[in-house]
């Protein structure tokens, strides 16, 4: 049985390519698109890379040497990660997003001493909330 909870791009020797990224977002692919230049408008990079602890192939984004964003794949849609260190936390909730994100990440456990905020790509809605967050990564951090 399929889990529709379950990371994609497991197989070390399959490159995320756009063809293998269009069958595994299907619908959301346009979602990436608009990430990957979300990211270039800001003068940020990205690069897939296989990860050997975590089993899977993840997409880091950079500003400078900086690490901004985690970006991992999921059927039918990306999961955009960005930490932060707890002292900005009540800055994040402080930001003009909803109140549903800000909730989101209230609920999400630590990972060490950062939180990480959490958005699931599954409609463009979520681009508006994503980049408000990033944006404050890049100039607060």
């Amino acid at each position: 049985m399929e889990s529709v909870n379950a990371i994609e791009l497991c197989n070390p020797d399959v490159f995320p390519t756009e063809e293998v990224l269009k069958q595994v977002l299907g619908k959301t692919f346009s979602i990436y698109n608009t990430l990957l230049e979300l990211f270039t408008s800001n003068n940020m990079t990205y690069e897939w890379r296989y990860y050997k602890d975590g089993k899977a192939w993840l997409c880091k984004v950079q500003y400078k040497k900086r690490t901004i964003v985690w970006m991992s794949a999921w059927k039918g849609f990306m999961k955009a990660t960005i930490y932060f260190p707890e002292k900005y936390i009540n800055d994040i909730y402080g930001l003009d997003i909803k109140k549903e994100t800000k909730e989101y990440i209230k609920e999400t456990s630590n990972t060490g001493k950062s939180k990480p905020c959490i958005f699931e790509m599954k409609n463009a809605d979520v681009l508006v909330d994503f980049s408000k967050v990033m944006q404050f990564k890049l100039i607060a951090i």
